[in-house]
């Protein structure tokens, strides 16, 4: 099967760590699931949908996020988009055919109901014909010793290793098809960076954003400026921007990791992606 292209048309498209981790995704919904139109596909955590061209190869995109600002511009974007938490999915069960938990699970503090919740609304196994059940895909950020000020800023209550979201899964009924550290190569630099700047003044962050009319009830929360917690502008999470040669270096480095994640599983790396089958 010819891997599927990653198409560029937003700005987060740009960004090295957002390509990175959509050629993963990519790699991993082309072996486990291959394209097509017939499937119903929930993005759960879609923000402002710069996921929805990308899983539109593989059928018919609905999201779902628990704040109302991204989900305005997830419409604009052409994304079937509702207002819900992802832990109390508002959907009947059974009613996907796969489910996107793309960088959500970590900010939600009931973890187990999250996977209940997917779990439920995914199709079921059908014996006659072996029909598998329908799948989860998910990605997360790895290892709590990389715990960083990004962290903080964009509210996540954990980092996992492979082994522990694996067992998770297997413990809310799913099978593990595939899991693998991702951003491998990247992560001796990254972990050295997070370890050099504990206790000194953090960078900036950045990311695509759109711009709204400014309440005039609005007042400063303080801290990192541009988190979509902090600052009611933002509709991305923020990322640490790059310099173009920098950038375009760190995009080559995840289309050589993602060609290598069609194949085996890395054994380390700064976030986790894994895809799982409903038992």
């Amino acid at each position: 099967m010819a891997p599927t292209p990653m198409v560029t048309v937003l700005e987060e498209d740009q960004h090295w760590w957002f390509a990175s981790r959509t050629r993963a995704i990519l790699a991993y919904l082309d072996r486990y699931l291959g394209p097509g139109t017939d499937r119903r596909i929930l993005d759960v955590g879609c923000g402002a949908a710069n996921m929805t061209h990308h899983l539109r190869h593989y059928g018919q995109v609905v999201g779902v996020d628990n704040n109302p600002r991204p989900l305005d511009i997830a419409r604009q974007r052409g994304l079937e988009a509702y207002l819900g938490r992802a832990d109390d999915l508002p959907f009947d069960a059974s009613e996907f055919d796969l489910v996107a938990l793309l960088d959500t699970v970590e900010h939600v503090p009931d973890e187990a109901q999250v996977f209940e919740e997917c779990r439920r609304v995914l199709r079921d196994p059908q014996a006659a014909g072996g029909r598998p059940g329908g799948k989860l895909l998910v990605t997360a950020p790895a290892f709590m010793s990389l715990w960083s000020h990004n962290d903080v800023i964009n509210m996540h209550q954990r980092r996992y290793t492979a082994p522990e979201l694996k067992g998770k899964l297997e413990q809310h009924g799913f099978r593990a098809l595939r899991i693998s550290y991702s951003n491998f190569f990247v992560f001796p630099l990254a972990a050295g960076l997070i370890m050099l700047r504990r206790g000194r003044a953090e960078p900036e962050l950045a990311s695509p954003r759109r711009r709204v009319p400014p309440r005039p009830e609005r007042r400063s929360r303080g801290g990192q400026a541009g988190s979509p917690h902090i600052d009611e502008d933002a509709y991305q999470v923020e990322m640490e921007p790059a310099a173009p040669a920098v950038n375009a270096l760190l995009g080559a480095v995840g289309r050589l990791e993602a060609a290598l994640l069609r194949h085996v599983s890395l054994p380390v790396g700064t976030s986790i992606i894994a895809i799982a089958e409903k038992v």
